[in-house]
């Protein structure tokens, strides 16, 4: 195929589900009693419709708003397409910064999949992507994932995604390009070291130096106003292997989140007893205070010890840690039928994961600023 000039050949904005509500749950039991529900009742509707529409004209005056409908569900409906639940669509998928729900992926129950399943064809191919806001409205991030990016990973802005590999014929083949390869190449030939022998350069190792580039505060204070606007070019630093370990470590980190070593946090339990006297579980506060270095989770439960420096890591317009907080509150949900039937989430249900999670995120946080400090003294 031919060669483009470019570092990546494929790319991918996240998924675009239209319906996160009814395909996105952090129990895959719940998601797929969801699911189930939402596919009857289409079919349902098909069967209930058949010979009444040729056309899509008409079709929203008749149609049982129950479910969440979107252009697409719409257009296979007015055609009569049946729909079949499939237990293989139920992946992982990196909702927010260190955040994964199980994701019912399915082209017809998504709204938009992008390139996506060149990334992730199916469950057993793995892969590996650097995430990064594409639009003006956030400071620039970037974030490595190896689960299903949603389109909304930094809330705002898009994330658009670059893949160590993509999948063709179900072949798995490298996604950095060979013109890639051949220019990083050619630049560091020049290089010579007394101390260590010569390095043959990878396209892996590349992958790792463009995450270290991207974190690089210098760097994105240099080309702030142009990471807004266009993806970013990357720049040939002195210490080719220098920047390819950092951004080694900083991906094994933030892929890694749920098994790096948790941070030693003390935590305080103080039973409520005016809602342990009722038989309520204690009131859910999930409330960070960066002074004190604390996260009260709920009134009868306060993590302590969290160091300043772990509230620096910022993805988007919220650190690390407070992205937990946010995505684990208790929230109503927006749909009626969702409200009504699958409104099960609570936190207590999930409280010891999160601590354990905010635990590793801490660590995440501390050692990601270790790196980007060691980043800030080096030669460029």
């Amino acid at each position: 195929s031919r060669e483009v000039s470019a570092i990546f050949r494929k790319f991918s904005l996240g998924v675009v589900t239209a319906r996160d509500e009814w395909v996105y749950a952090f129990d895959p039991t719940h998601l797929e009693k969801k699911v189930h529900f939402l596919i009857d009742e289409y079919n349902s509707e098909r069967l209930r419709l058949t010979g009444k529409l040729r056309t899509r004209a008409g079709l929203e005056d008749r149609i049982d708003y129950r479910i969440k409908w979107s252009r697409a569900v719409k257009n296979d409906l007015s055609k009569s397409v049946e729909y079949r639940y499939d237990s293989k669509r139920i992946s992982s998928s990196l909702y927010r910064p260190f955040v994964k729900q199980s994701l019912y992926f399915s082209k017809k129950l998504n709204e938009m999949t992008y390139q996506l399943d060149a990334l992730y064809p199916d469950k057993v191919s793995p892969n590996q992507y650097i995430s990064i806001v594409a639009g003006s409205r956030l400071e620039f991030a970037a974030l490595a994932g190896d689960a299903i990016p949603n389109y909304a990973i930094y809330s705002l802005d898009p994330a658009q995604c670059l893949p160590l590999y993509r999948y063709e014929h179900g072949q798995r083949v490298d996604n950095i390009t060979d013109w890639a390869l051949k220019q990083f190449a050619t630049h560091y030939a020049a290089e010579t070291s007394k101390s260590k022998p010569k390095r043959k350069i990878t396209k892996e190792a590349i992958f790792h130096y463009c995450y270290a580039v991207l974190h690089d505060p210098v760097y994105r204070e240099k080309y702030a106003q142009n990471l807004k606007r266009e993806f970013p070019r990357i720049p040939f630093y002195a210490d080719f292997w220098q920047w390819a370990a950092w951004g080694e470590a900083l991906m094994a980190l933030h892929i890694g989140y749920e098994s790096v070593k948790p941070f030693d946090l003390s935590r305080t339990d103080e039973p409520d007893a005016k809602v342990r006297a009722v038989g309520l579980n204690p009131k859910v506060i999930l409330r960070s205070d960066m002074k004190a270095g604390t996260v009260v989770l709920d009134s009868e439960t306060t993590l302590r010890g969290i160091p300043a420096q772990a509230w620096h890591y910022k993805l988007g317009n919220r650190c690390a840690i407070d992205w937990v907080l946010d995505q684990y509150k208790e929230k109503k949900p927006k749909d009626p039928t969702i409200r009504e039937k699958f409104n099960t989430y609570r936190f207590a249900d999930y409280k010891e994961k999160v601590i354990d999670l905010l635990m590793r995120v801490t660590t995440v946080s501390v050692e990601t600023c270790k790196v980007v400090e060691a980043m800030k003294a080096s030669k460029r």
